[in-house]
């Protein structure tokens, strides 16, 4: 399948899109402030960079945008154009992924993942998002495996959200 679009736009489409301060991460933000967490954003000496750093809970959030991380939800679609470019770039994001949760972890920090396909779309649940992650972060242990994807040993300090 060809592009839809000449080079020049795709281009310019493409340096639109910026790394830091996404709608996601500003929702989830206010969302959280809205609620009473403060944290602290552009924390650059943590493993990965999180998006959402709350010394308080000792705990981090990424929000990923599902394109570039791979995600397998219906908001993912590899590319046509220049796919062993793609799947190299977004399999160096995965594995940049798991080694950041990796590395956070080992240094005590709990880790939990938004996805964007939670944020966004028909299925969209933005509240129930936020009440999870709300509830995660004030349960010391994590949180609760009946509302939400855990991942890890089984001790919930990784908390993935996604639809």
């Amino acid at each position: 399948m060809v592009d839809v679009v000449d080079a020049a736009t795709r281009s310019r489409m493409m340096s639109g899109i910026r790394g830091r301060n996404t709608k996601p991460e500003r929702l989830i933000r206010s969302l959280l402030h809205r609620r009473g967490f403060r944290f602290r954003i552009d924390v650059r000496d943590l493993p990965g960079r999180p998006d959402i750093v709350l010394p308080r809970y000792r705990a981090v959030v990424f929000v990923h945008g599902c394109f570039w991380h791979g995600h397998g939800c219906h908001l993912f679609k590899w590319p046509q154009t220049r796919p062993e470019f793609w799947r190299e770039k977004i399999g160096r994001n995965r594995a940049n992924d798991e080694r950041a949760v990796a590395a956070l972890r080992a240094a005590g920090w709990r880790v939990a993942i938004v996805w964007e396909c939670a944020l966004r779309g028909a299925n969209r649940d933005v509240e129930g998002v936020i009440q999870q992650l709300a509830d995660w972060l004030k349960d010391e242990r994590g949180a609760d495996q009946s509302t939400a994807t855990t991942a890890g040993s089984g001790d919930h300090d990784t908390l993935e959200l996604s639809l």
